[in-house]
């Protein structure tokens, strides 16, 4: 009987330990859902809302944008240096240039 408890102690203390760890993914801050984000009329700040786009990226896309003009398609966002076909990709549900 005494062996039984202790192992359910043991158990117990275990989950416990394991249950207060947060997931790695659980430390990143999630970004907002966001409706469909025009890339020709978003701020920098809309734009951070897409995956793989943080401020950086968002204001070369703004920069890009004012110095060669609108983005004819989604694709065109690979002319921004450090956003490659797998980022437009991710995003092509929520991107448009309309």
């Amino acid at each position: 009987m005494k062996k039984t408890q202790t192992i359910i102690a043991s158990l117990i203390l275990a989950l416990s330990l394991f249950a207060s760890q947060a997931p790695a993914w659980a430390e990143e801050p999630a970004k907002p859902l966001a409706s469909v984000i025009n890339i020709n009329t978003a701020t920098a700040e809309e734009l951070t809302a897409l995956d793989g786009i943080g401020e950086s990226k968002a204001l070369a896309i703004v920069a890009d944008r004012d110095t060669n003009g609108p983005f004819e398609s989604e694709g065109d966002l690979t002319r921004v240096r450090g956003i490659g076909e797998a980022t437009v990709e991710k995003n092509a549900e929520r991107i448009t240039t309309r």
